[in-house]
């Protein structure tokens, strides 16, 4: 795991040096990627500037660094990532006569002759891993960027002037000195919406993400020509071929195919030359990958989980629980609201762009406690997405094919009711209700779900827009943005007439082309590399996310049990009573952190003062919005994180530009190269 930076500009200069320092502060702003060792190439005639960060996890010594120039002197790359085939690449490579003599066993190197003897896009079909890179062809002077299939790993592209830049996180395209994008309120609308910025989108006008499964080709430093991103996998053509191919009925021995599959995958990412080991929240999803790793090590793997001090958000004691009949080595850590206010002001810093899914926090401290033991870790992300595990999954559907019927007025009715109730839970009546919820073992947060699927039904007038909005934290950006209209998103070119026929799977196509990537994956890269730590995510593997789809809901949605396939295959290693209960999900008591220890901090950034100086929400609105909440008259901690984690990035954008502007002042003005 890496980080990558670099440029491309047709002002051509013969000021190496400086080309040098600018693509190394480049890299320097993401160190945290790769804390190991860095490397810059430079080309002064063509204009072109790599960089790289190396986190050392495969082929440690220098024969791996990075960037990394192809045996023939043709091409150079900086990559990001794990390519897990590498080994059975480099045996077909020997087999067709196009193997160099190895200097030695990296997967970049791998790559590079890959693409020396296929070219990128045939590369890239055949690979099997998660990564980002950019190569420069010094012969044709192209550029070509590339992503992997789900998303796993992040790379940003776009023009400052007549100068291309690309990176890993924002922070490194910032750091170019002459980098002035502004913030792009259509992209503010939609984050205010999901809690994050859908792809390609960035905050910046003019900086896009890089989507899954697409590639880049560039073949001049100008801006006016830069083509469209070519797509080399298609999530949309494996969920239609997959349904369209899959028969009615499960395969007779459907889970154990899909276990000796996962077992494969396991097998073949936990190849490492560093220390390795697993998030385990007691789940089904980290339980199973981590009850699989158990099966392959001649050792005790190392788990990792975290839990709260608060008993109603507490899952530490289930991961506790299968960590001690796996006979893991394992180590928790619990988060009191005191650890939590220690580390909101690091969020900002963690997440390159406005980013606000609570379990961030939690995803940090567990990333840096991790990193204490390890370099790797494996995680059981996107087990939801693929197998559905999401609740909006099984009530979603249900309440839609019940309700959705109803003329509009008396759904709306409906919804009034449900967010009666929710705001009910606010108040010290409803003590006795939720203690009961505790003991009976239903997550806290299920009221609040059944009301915000009570608001959508109001709302909504198919079940596309249901969908769109249970999972929006303001189902009208145009309520509390300045400027409402937002940026189309994968999900709006998708939602209507796309995918599967069932609304569950359409639920779930949807959230792995759009909700995974962009959040999840985002949560887990940032919050892992902050701490210079590699995340694996075996579900992901391109050979899983296939199969899944040719398998019939059935096996996935049994009754009103999500993940069924999986819970099967668990079952075999650790005790169903022991994995088994409702989904409760990676969830902070943000609502009551925010009235109480980060009431301040919350205060501070809501003030009217800095809400209508930042000029991208409306001030009465946000201030109406945090004195329901405070008062306990209603539960807003999400949408409210929404407003803070921005308004906490416009603050440290400020900085940054005052800083910048006062170091340019003093600079010498020119050309980069």
């Amino acid at each position: 795991m890496c980080g990558i930076a670099g440029f491309w500009t047709d002002s051509a200069s013969p000021r190496g040096d400086h080309a040098r320092n600018v693509a190394r502060g480049m890299a320097d702003a993401i160190c945290h990627r790769g804390p190991d060792s860095s490397g810059e190439w430079i080309d002064t005639a063509a204009g072109i500037a790599l960089a790289h960060r190396r986190l050392s996890i495969v082929d440690i010594s220098a024969a791996g660094a990075q960037p990394m120039v192809s045996a023939s002197g043709r091409n150079v790359i900086v990559f990001n990532g794990e390519i897990y085939n590498h080994r059975e690449l480099r045996s077909e490579l020997e087999r067709a006569g196009a193997a160099p003599a190895w200097r030695g066993h990296s997967d970049t190197e791998t790559l590079l002759a890959a693409i020396e003897h296929w070219g990128i896009e045939a590369s890239l079909v055949r690979l099997t891993g998660m990564f980002a890179f950019a190569v420069w062809d010094t012969r044709a002077r192209t550029l070509s960027l590339a992503r992997d299939r789900m998303g796993e790993k992040p790379l940003y592209y776009g023009w400052t002037g007549q100068t291309f830049l690309f990176g890993s996180e924002l922070h490194a395209l910032e750091a170019f000195p002459e980098f002035g994008a502004s913030i792009d309120r259509r992209a503010v609308a939609a984050y205010v919406r999901y809690s994050y910025i859908p792809a390609p989108h960035s905050i910046y006008q003019g900086i896009s993400k890089l989507p899954p499964g697409m590639w880049l080709h560039v073949t001049t430093a100008n801006p006016a020509l830069t083509p469209e991103p070519q797509q080399y996998w298609s999530l949309d053509n494996v969920v239609s071929n997959g349904t369209d191919a899959r028969h009615a009925a499960a395969p007779l021995n459907a889970a154990s195919d899909l276990e000796t599959l996962l077992q494969e995958v396991v097998a073949s990412q936990m190849l490492s030359d560093v220390p390795l080991g697993a998030f385990l929240s007691g789940g089904i999803d980290s339980s199973l990958i981590t009850a699989l790793m158990q099966k392959h090590s001649s050792r005790p793997v190392r788990t990792f989980s975290i839990g709260f001090d608060d008993p109603r958000f507490n899952e530490a004691v289930h991961a506790r629980a299968v960590a001690t009949h796996l006979k893991t080595d394992h180590t928790e850590f619990i988060v009191t609201a005191k650890d939590a206010l220690a580390i909101v002001p690091d969020l900002v810093k963690v997440f390159d762009e406005p980013f606000a899914d609570p379990s961030q926090i939690p995803t940090i401290l567990l990333s840096r406690l991790t990193r204490q033991s390890v370099t790797v870790a494996m995680s059981g992300d996107g087990g939801d997405e693929i197998f559905g595990g999401y609740n909006r999954y099984l009530f979603g559907p249900q309440i839609w094919n019940r309700l959705g019927h109803l003329p509009k007025s008396l759904r709306t009715g409906l919804g009034a009711a449900a967010r009666g109730a929710q705001r009910f839970t606010t108040t010290s009546a409803a003590a006795p209700l939720t203690a009961l919820a505790t003991k009976m073992g239903l997550p806290i947060t299920t009221i609040d779900k059944f009301s915000k699927f009570g608001g959508a039904i109001g709302r909504s007038q198919d079940f596309d827009a249901f969908y769109k909005d249970i999972i929006s934290t303001w189902p009208d950006p145009n309520e509390i943005a300045v400027n409402g209209v937002e940026a189309e998103s994968l999900l709006d070119r998708r939602i209507a007439g796309w995918g599967p026929k069932h609304n569950a799977e359409r639920m779930m196509a949807l959230d792995a082309l759009t909700y995974l990537p962009d959040d999840i994956l985002v949560k887990v890269d940032r919050s892992a590399m902050s701490a210079s730590l590699e995340t694996r995510v075996p579900f992901l593997d391109r050979r899983v996310v296939e199969h899944a789809w040719r398998l019939p809901l059935s096996v996935k949605i049994k009754g009103h049990t999500g993940k069924h396939i999986l819970r099967e295959i668990l079952y075999r290693h650790v005790p169903r009573d022991i994995v088994e209960r409702p989904k409760q999900g990676f969830a902070i008591p943000i609502d009551t952190w925010l009235r109480n220890d980060l009431r301040d901090w919350a205060e501070s950034l809501l003030a009217k003062d800095k809400l209508a100086s930042g000029g991208l929400f409306k001030p009465n609105v946000v201030r109406q919005t945090w004195d329901e909440h405070i008062s306990g008259r209603d539960n807003h901690g999400w949408r409210l994180w929404s407003v803070l984690m921005c308004q906490a990035w416009l603050g440290q954008r400020r900085t940054k530009l005052a800083r910048t502007n006062t170091h340019n002042a003093t600079s010498v003005t020119g050309a980069v190269l």
